[in-house]
């Protein structure tokens, strides 16, 4: 079972694609949900996710906007996209149905 910002940061990696490093991980999270997280928080994830064998790193080339330092990009395993789309569809069964409108009160 995915914890909820295990099933985030999955998710932002997937729509990131191949440059997703923790900046674009970080942007792609708040301008998606409006959560202002931090690196520090993202890698302790991500960590947790690789020991899990869900996501996969590899270090990248230096880059002169990174001051030339590499890199470590990260990737979904063929396991990690079976464990968000189990946790997608599980969210969709528990939600069907429900009205999700919440009073302006």
């Amino acid at each position: 079972m995915l914890g909820e910002f295990e099933q985030v940061l999955l998710l932002a990696i997937l729509r990131i694609g191949e440059n997703a490093y923790g900046i674009p991980i970080r942007d792609e999270i708040r301008d998606c949900t409006g959560r202002d997280v931090t690196l520090g928080a993202i890698y302790k994830t991500l960590g947790r996710l690789a020991e899990k064998g869900f996501v996969t790193a590899t270090t990248g080339a230096p880059t002169p906007v990174r001051g030339g330092r590499r890199t470590r990009c990260y990737s979904v395993t063929a396991a990690g996209r079976r464990s968000i789309r189990e946790s997608v569809r599980g969210l969709r069964k528990l939600t069907a149905g429900l009205d999700l409108r919440f009073d302006a009160r």
